[in-house]
């Protein structure tokens, strides 16, 4: 049976008390803030942003040439965006799950597994090296059929697993349930060792500290407004640094930072190199956080093995539990504003935290009266082939990634790596890719982006209602590469 368009009552109610905060970034033991760009000065390498990306990028680059200056330039806090806003779901894959793999990088996908692997692993051994604690458990995942169309999809995604050696249980009506009491479960495809949970606002916290460690200048509400390339001659007025080389300037409102390196990491904020807005579109994605379960409500939904949970719909919907019992539950109504609309004003949608709630407790009717503490928003950096995507500008001298759709906790360690050797000059097997060397397919202007998001979103839905038969406009995005998959 489909979920709920309306919320009930008691839905409702569950949200009244609810902070328009993450529950991740309210913390009383949140790092206080590092003080803004003043002045002018010179680095080697510059970051923009202080998300998972660009930390990662500093933090890497720092321990692969100690005593290099880089400095991280962060226009609000470490990780107040989409590093500190989503599940907290830290997935090996990096091409976006591995059905959207193997439709769009057939040929490599089985290379790209093992470098997701390698790196989810690597995630692990960074974090312990630098003492990070952020809560990081590699507990797998569990992917639930909620309708009985998902049972042969589920199947489906079970055979191609194995074909590529995922090591996959499958869990049938009555087995899934034992694992995790729904109503709503039929069946169930659970994978281990390829994610973990994480908190990712400690882990972005944990990561800052590193870098600093290291050397890393971090200076956040220093928001770049503008990049360009210079070309400074011997006696320039950007020091020694630079003189006799190109370089790239990049200006605040209280300052400037010239690079000889600069590594873009700014994911769905509006785009500080014309070329990818075309590629990009924010689109926003909300949760809910329950209050810490009672240890008997606890014990009657079962969960033992605490992985992270996902619902096989094309509206789907993902969450888990926290350290401290907590639920954490979101998906679903994922919204695109027209005009590419992006800010603070985006991210609180009353509508859908109604719906998130009466869909939680749809699937947990244990939590009939649990509070829910805390409802935010965050925007995802979207684009049409749901996985990253790099490219280099001003020379070489600039390095971006962009395009996660909301799969980047993991995949972005790996997009550093990919923007660092990019940055280097020289090819290197990641390079080599061809997931790094193609682009995604952009997206048409407006109106028609509004439109076109608008009927795919709107299709969707309708196909979640008819058992999965996807309509004339969704069959036309599949046979244009377009078609989505969760």
């Amino acid at each position: 049976m489909p979920f709920s368009r309306t919320a009930r009552p008691a839905a409702r109610s569950a949200l009244r008390d609810a902070t328009p905060v993450p529950l991740w970034l309210d913390a009383p033991d949140r790092p206080a803030p590092a003080p803004p760009l003043e002045g002018s000065l010179e680095a080697d390498l510059a970051v923009v942003g202080a998300g998972f990306t660009g930390l990662w990028a500093a933090l890497l680059a720092a321990e692969a040439q100690p005593g290099r200056e880089i400095v991280v330039l962060e226009a609000g806090r470490v990780g107040h965006a989409a590093s500190g806003r989503n599940g907290g779901f830290c997935s090996a894959s990096l091409t976006h799950g591995i059905g959207n793999g193997a439709e769009r990088f057939s040929t490599e996908l089985p290379r790209l597994l093992d470098l997701g692997r390698d790196n989810l692993h690597g995630i692990a051994a960074d974090l312990a090296r630098h003492d990070v604690e952020c809560d990081f458990r590699m507990v797998g995942d569990l992917v639930v059929a909620t309708d009985p169309h998902h049972v042969d999809e589920l199947q489906a995604l079970r055979r191609l697993a194995e074909r590529h050696g995922q090591q996959v249980t499958w869990l049938d009506q009555d087995a899934v349930r034992a694992e995790i009491a729904s109503p709503r479960y039929l069946s169930g495809l659970q994978t281990d060792g390829e994610t973990a949970l994480v908190d990712p606002a400690r882990l972005a916290w944990g990561l800052a500290s590193a870098c600093r460690r290291l050397g890393v200048r971090i200076l956040e509400g220093s928001q770049v407004t503008r990049i360009e390339p210079v070309r400074l001659h011997p006696a320039g007025q950007a020091g020694r640094r630079h003189r006799g080389r190109g370089a790239v300037r990049l200006t605040t409102a209280a300052g400037v930072v010239t690079a000889r390196n600069v590594v873009l990491a700014t994911n769905a904020f509006p785009p500080l190199l014309r070329r990818l807005r075309h590629y990009l579109v924010p689109v926003y994605d909300y949760v809910l956080a329950t209050e810490p379960l009672p240890a008997a409500v606890l014990r009657s939904i079962g969960w033992r093995h605490r992985q992270g949970v996902s619902d096989a719909g094309n509206q789907f919907h993902y969450y888990r539990l926290t350290r401290d019992d907590r639920v954490v539950f979101g998906g679903y109504d994922a919204v695109y504003y027209p005009g590419n609309g992006f800010g603070t004003g985006f991210e609180q949608r009353q509508v859908t935290f109604e719906l998130l709630a009466e869909h939680l407790l749809e699937t947990f009717p244990q939590l009939e009266g649990t509070r829910i503490t805390h409802r935010w928003g965050g925007a995802i950096d979207t684009c049409t082939r749901f996985s990253p995507f790099w490219g280099t500008a001003m020379g070489g001298q600039l390095a971006y990634v962009a395009g996660y759709t909301g799969l980047g906790v993991g995949a972005s360690r790996f997009g550093a790596r990919v923007a660092l050797d990019l940055l280097s000059g020289e090819p290197s097997e990641l390079t080599r890719l061809d997931m790094v060397r193609s682009k995604p397919l952009p997206f048409p202007p407006e109106p028609l982006r509004s439109v076109g998001i608008g009927l795919t979103r709107w299709s969707l839905g309708r196909a979640d209602l008819r058992a999965g038969r996807r309509n004339v406009w969704l069959r036309t995005l599949d046979r244009a590469g377009l078609g989505f998959d969760s």
